[in-house]
């Protein structure tokens, strides 16, 4: 078996069983499923208030914006589970494999894209029932797949980037308040073009805005493009922006990853579970 292959067979048999492990462990279950329900209960709020002057409701408008958002948050799953697997040992064992470092990205881009993805039809089959105004026909899945695709490759590397740069708890709260902050300008929950202009340039930098507006062009009707940044879906715009983060992410991620794997021991791995017990305590 050639080196690529026995690193893809590795690598593949590790995502799915931490991926089956995330649907089989309790607290894990929950996260699937809280998460998702939080955002039906949202929209479930939002569904009969009128946007003026769109002739669209409100929640038409979020949900293809929150599906998209949601593909998004992949970043963070990414970032805090390198994190974990930093803290508790598992990267610096993972190091001292075969090809061990290579097999381990390929396994966690599969468990977090899956639990992901898992996540994604948990939220959308119960709000399509609940939203009204949709254009969900068959036209709408192949502009899904690929911006959600695109996007998840735009994303879940640059979230192995911040899981890399940022260390523990502390490190992991600022991502997640930076992330929280892109959502807010983002266009998610009402349009992009209700917010002023310096906002909208800054939103327009980062894949969160490109994921919803790709996701609203596939599940909105046509006329919906009207209240968008030039009055168009930009597909050309969307795909521009999200594959130079792709390539971004793929050309970083594999150095950052490695130069942090170099600087891994066992004295580093006790060193932060003494300041853990420390915070603990």
């Amino acid at each position: 078996m050639s080196p690529f292959a026995a690193v893809l067979r590795a690598g593949l048999s590790r995502g799915l069983i931490e991926l089956r492990q995330s649907f089989t462990n309790g607290p894990d279950l929950v996260s699937h499923f809280l998460w998702p329900g939080l955002m039906v209960a949202a929209m479930f709020f939002l569904r009969d208030l009128p946007y003026a002057g769109g002739g669209l409701l409100l929640g038409t408008l979020a949900l293809p914006g929150i599906l998209g958002m949601n593909a998004a948050t992949g970043l963070i799953a990414m970032s805090q589970q390198l994190t974990a697997d930093r803290e508790d040992g598992t990267l610096l064992r993972a190091r001292a494999t075969p090809h061990g470092m290579p097999a381990y990205l390929i396994g966690k881009v599969i468990s977090v894209s899956g639990g992901l993805l898992a996540d994604l039809v948990i939220f959308l089959v119960p709000a399509v029932l609940i939203v009204r105004g949709l254009s969900a026909g068959p036209d709408a899945w192949p502009t899904l797949a690929w911006v959600l695709g695109l996007g998840l490759v735009a994303t879940l590397p640059l979230g192995a980037v911040l899981g890399s740069a940022f260390s523990g708890a502390r490190g992991q709260g600022v991502v997640q308040l930076l992330f929280l902050a892109v959502i807010g300008i983002s266009g998610i929950f009402y349009p992009i073009t209700a917010l002023p202009g310096w906002l909208q340039w800054a939103a327009q930098l980062f894949p969160v805005y490109w994921m919803g507006l790709g996701t609203r062009s596939a599940l909105l009707p046509d006329a919906a493009a009207a209240i968008e940044i030039g009055g168009s879906w930009r597909h050309l715009e969307t795909a521009g922006v999200l594959g130079a983060w792709a390539v971004l992410g793929l050309l970083v991620a594999p150095a950052v990853l490695r130069r942090m794997a170099r600087r891994e021991s066992g004295s580093a791995v006790e060193a932060r579970r003494e300041r853990a017990l420390q915070r603990v305590g």
